[in-house]
C-alpha cells in the first residue's frame, strides 16, 4: 500500500511539474492548482503515516516475540 501510494504521488510531482503545468497555472486555475497540491500533499502525508504505523507493528511484534522466546527459556 506505501509503495503504491508513494508511486501515485511521485508521478503526480512528476506530471504536475511538466506536462500538467499549463493546466495547472496559479494565475488562470487557481481552484485546479490548490486541490492538485493538496492531493500530493495528502498523498504524501499518507505516505509518512503509513510508515509509522508499520514502524509501530514492527516494534510491537518484535516485543511480542521476545515475550515468547523469553517465556521458552524460562520453562527450559
Amino acid at each position: 500500500m506505501m509503495l503504491a501510494v508513494l508511486i501515485v504521488a511521485m508521478v503526480l510531482l512528476f506530471g504536475g511539474t511538466t506536462f500538467l503545468q499549463p493546466f495547472l497555472s496559479p494565475r488562470e486555475h487557481p481552484a485546479w492548482f490548490i486541490l492538485f497540491w493538496l492531493a500530493c500533499a495528502w498523498l504524501t502525508l499518507l505516505a509518512l503515516l503509513l510508515a509509522v504505523f508499520d514502524l509501530l507493528i514492527a516494534r510491537i511484534q518484535a516485543r511480542s516475540g521476545r515475550r515468547v522466546l523469553r517465556q521458552k527459556l524460562n520453562r527450559e
